[in-house]
């Protein structure tokens, strides 16, 4: 396998990159990684002994959070990002990651990598954290702000094939999210997905209300850019706002804060469960290669989990058998 690495992308970089891709390297010596960036910024940060399954690639120019994607990936094509999107575009290559510009990376996708036949739209497919720790794929979250039918069904058989061929689940559920759980709910948008979802060759349990995805109802879940990152940033703003309530409570009285000395170990390991990082590593799903996003304040050990995404899709054979789903589509 060979994974490309943008190491200049995301707000830790490029320390953050490059420590995950020396553990990694170190851990799976079948894979070869290459650094992409600024070789000046990334080389003393190896120190002696650099793996021999490490390398790096020059790319001078960098795509900042703040760069207008399409305009950034069309300008700055010696950026680490584009660079990196041709490693794989051009079979050097199996697979990029990046933390950096989620606009940019989607730009780079479509213009360096290029979609796959019969994919129309292709979708950001992050993991989300359950309670049965089984966790959820959701697309799309924010790739595409509107969506076809159409559309939908596709992200419903490309995250089943996902699911398969990454996390080795035999018959994933797909679940559409709507606002409600009966057929006949919810706009002409959805009625028509859920329709199309029912006849396609996939595990469709329908409808599934916000509420509920955390709960293990489903494996994926089906949504356009819009509704979908709303749902992220309810469930995001939620989490954040009962963690500062506990924390203003357990901190109110005496008596509070001995209780919550007591209650820390537990409290540390439901924000383990739900910690982001564990589940750091978002295809891109519909294109012509694997390109992986990473969370813009991935840490080390989270990128270290991207890689580990990353290897098991390449493991699963995730692009051919896209590639075979659509083909004639």
């Amino acid at each position: 396998m060979k994974i490309a690495v943008d190491a200049m992308g995301g707000d830790h970089a490029p320390q953050a990159p490059v420590e995950a891709v020396l553990q990694a390297a170190s851990e799976w010596t079948d894979t070869h990684f290459t650094l992409v960036g600024q070789k000046d910024r990334i080389q003393p940060l190896l120190g002696a002994g650099v793996p021999k399954n490490v390398s790096i690639e020059e790319a001078p120019e960098v795509i900042e959070a703040d760069d207008e994607p399409v305009r950034a990936v069309r300008r700055k094509t010696g950026s680490s990002m584009v660079v990196a999107g041709r490693m794989v575009k051009e079979g050097a290559a199996d697979a990029m990651i990046s933390a950096g510009n989620t606009g940019a990376l989607m730009a780079t996708g479509l213009l360096v990598v290029g979609r796959l036949p019969g994919i129309e739209r292709p979708g950001l497919a992050p993991m989300l954290p359950t309670i049965d720790d089984a966790g959820l794929l959701a697309l799309d979250l924010g790739a595409n702000m509107d969506a076809k039918p159409e559309h939908l069904l596709q992200y419903g058989l490309m995250g089943s094939l996902y699911r398969q061929k990454a996390h080795g689940i035999e018959r994933p559920r797909v679940g559409l999210l709507n606002v409600g759980t009966e057929a006949a709910k919810g706009n002409e948008q959805s009625k028509a997905a859920f329709e199309l979802l029912e006849q396609a060759p996939i595990h469709f349990v329908g409808n599934v209300e916000a509420r509920d995805v955390l709960y293990g109802v489903c494996d994926i879940i089906v949504c356009d850019g819009f509704s979908g990152n709303i749902m992220l940033k309810a469930i995001e703003g939620t989490a954040e706002a009962i963690f500062k309530l506990l924390k203003r409570e357990l901190t109110a009285t005496v008596t509070s804060k001995i209780g919550a000395a007591i209650l820390k170990p537990a409290f540390r390991r439901i924000r383990d469960k739900m910690d982001y990082n564990e589940y750091n590593g978002a295809p891109l799903l519909g294109l012509n290669g694997l390109v992986v996003k990473g969370h813009g304040s991935s840490n080390a050990r989270a990128m270290k989990i991207a890689i580990r995404q990353t290897r098991s899709a390449l493991a699963g054979g995730l692009i051919d058998a896209i590639k075979s789903e659509f083909s004639g589509k």
